[in-house]
């Protein structure tokens, strides 16, 4: 089983702060990781982004503004996101991976992908950098294939809400957009009662999970809700925005997830889209083990190299409450268990 996986040397250029979690040493971890696994690896590299796919998810003035902030020299645009000059580089060839991922699976050259680059990019809003990220990668690969009519899943098991992704699709009928995150946590969106608007309403899902969640509890609820709402609404192709901060390792998040579940959750995931169509890209996940093991754990999921294994049917402790009460809020949308 082959996989494409899309990386750019300038995901090295863009670098932080000493001390700052999202760091040049991820991303190698992760391909270390990736390449460690069973797969046949197909190297690809990322171009810069089309301008005109850029604009679809990011105003033109707010490129504009990234460019020549990181040009002045960059710095810092909140207390989180930091910026260098080569960080303008790193951002458009991060952004233009996805559709260079996707390109690869239609031309049949692997049998699914993977996006290892950086900076990240699902907190990035339409006109404002947050949360370690520039532009909205994953964002901009669902714009590329709306191009096509395709109807695109994006699942976010990073452990923060992805608000850009959120905020992009909002009142799209075609776009459904699903999160597993902690909450109350950064960046404060991501609530249950979040299930889109206008045409849209129904296609955002949120499933908030309090601090402390067990794998297995992660994983019940994943089978509850998630898995149930896409295989109703049956879409052309799936994008996983693959952070790695709800392991149980990770020193940002509170959840628990084991390495396992990624690759269980991946499994289970592309039984969902027809063959060729999932593409997962790295967002979060900043314990270097556990990120290279998590991500191998993905890939090897998403190719059938680890079998899929039965989900836990039960949520205990207090997440049991919050899953309940995602599975009512969305009862009038989705037939959820």
């Amino acid at each position: 089983m082959s996989l494409a996986l899309v990386t750019h040397e300038l995901s090295l250029a863009h670098r932080t702060p000493l001390g700052h979690p999202e760091r040049v040493d991820r991303v190698i971890a992760v391909v270390d990781g990736i390449r460690g696994s069973q797969a046949e690896i197909l190297d690809v590299e990322a171009p810069p982004v089309d301008r005109s796919l850029l604009e679809l998810v990011h105003d033109a003035d707010y490129i504009d503004d990234i460019h020549g902030f990181c040009v002045a020299g960059g710095g810092s645009l909140d207390p989180d996101t930091h910026a260098v000059p080569a960080t303008w580089d790193a951002a458009i060839h991060a952004a233009g991976a996805g559709p260079t991922a996707i390109d690869a699976l239609l031309r049949q050259r692997a049998d699914t992908a993977f996006v290892a680059v950086r900076p990240p990019g699902h907190h990035a809003e339409r006109h404002q950098a947050m949360g370690f990220c520039f532009f909205n990668n994953i964002a901009v690969a669902a714009a590329y294939l709306r191009g096509f009519g395709e109807r695109i899943a994006i699942v976010d098991w990073d452990v923060h809400h992805g608000n850009g992704t959120q905020h992009t699709f909002y009142g799209d009928p075609d776009v459904l957009y699903v999160s597993m995150h902690e909450f109350p946590f950064y960046p404060g969106t991501g609530w249950i009662t979040e299930t889109g608007s206008g045409i849209g309403d129904g296609m955002t899902v949120n499933v908030a999970l309090p601090s402390g969640t067990s794998s297995d509890s992660y994983l019940a609820a994943f089978g509850r809700i998630v898995l149930p709402v896409l295989e109703a609404f049956d879409p052309d192709w799936l994008l996983i925005s693959a952070g790695y901060d709800a392991h149980v390792d990770d020193p940002l998040g509170g959840l628990s997830v084991s390495t396992q579940a990624y690759a269980s959750m991946a499994a289970h995931l592309t039984t969902v889209v027809p063959a060729n169509r999932t593409v997962s890209f790295l967002e979060g996940g900043y314990d270097l083990e556990a990120i290279s093991a998590s991500a191998r754990a993905t890939v090897e999921g998403a190719l059938g190299i680890r079998a899929i294994e039965p989900l836990p049917d039960k949520v205990e402790g207090s997440a049991a409450r919050l899953v309940d009460l995602a599975v009512e809020s969305l009862g009038s949308h989705w037939e959820v268990r």
